[in-house]
């Protein structure tokens, strides 16, 4: 774990390549609950987790003390909110993608819905989240031409991870379905539904 300064008021917590986005989650799940006196805000990434923090409460060599010995949460010992998405499995790519694995769209289906999802971190667009727990068989490149236009609500997959694509913008990851559940409210609290460490079941809707 490499700790470093990232500004006046933050600390960059890199956990390494072989901690990766379970060892990110754990210390986020460590330091929520409950947050340390003088943290404000806590930003979890692929590989890294940003820690804010208010100098007149915490200073930062306390801080860098408390983070380094802080434990991680087990995975398997993480038990965020359970949010149930609905999908309509019609994508563009879906067709594809069953060929691609071998699986059949069926079979895609089938195994897209069977698991359950993690909310590892948010990014690229307000409600966006990266869900880790995506089955290796359906671990598939972005396509090689982004799509210039992909509708609100688009679920997809592209290498480890499935999402949603909040709002309509270009993209190029695989399209296997949709669903019509608002991810981003300005007027919800808090407004991303997604939310780093929320586990996530996808249902299918005929």
């Amino acid at each position: 774990m490499n700790i470093r300064r990232c500004g006046d008021q933050a600390l960059l917590v890199d956990v390494g390549d072989t901690g990766g986005i379970d060892a990110v989650l754990g210390l986020y799940s460590a330091l929520s609950d409950p947050r340390p006196d003088g943290v404000t805000e806590l930003v979890p990434a692929a590989r890294t987790l940003l820690v804010r923090f208010d100098p007149a409460v915490i200073g930062a060599g306390e801080l860098v003390e408390l983070l380094a010995g802080t434990e991680p949460v087990p995975a398997q010992a993480m038990r965020g909110e359970l949010v149930e998405i609905p999908v309509y499995y019609d994508g563009a790519d879906l067709a594809e993608v069953g060929k691609h694995t071998g699986l059949g769209a069926d079979g895609v289906v089938e195994m897209h819905t069977a698991a359950e999802y993690t909310v590892a971190f948010g990014g690229f667009a307000p409600g966006f989240g990266y869900l880790t727990g995506l089955h290796p068989k359906l671990h598939l490149p972005r396509r090689a031409t982004p799509r210039t236009h992909v509708p609100a609500g688009a679920v997809a997959i592209a290498g480890e991870f499935t999402g949603i694509y909040p709002r309509s913008s270009p993209g190029g990851w695989q399209l296997v379905g949709r669903t019509e559940v608002p991810l981003w409210d300005p007027a919800r609290r808090p407004p991303a539904l997604l939310r780093p460490g929320t586990r996530i079941r996808f249902r299918e809707v005929r």
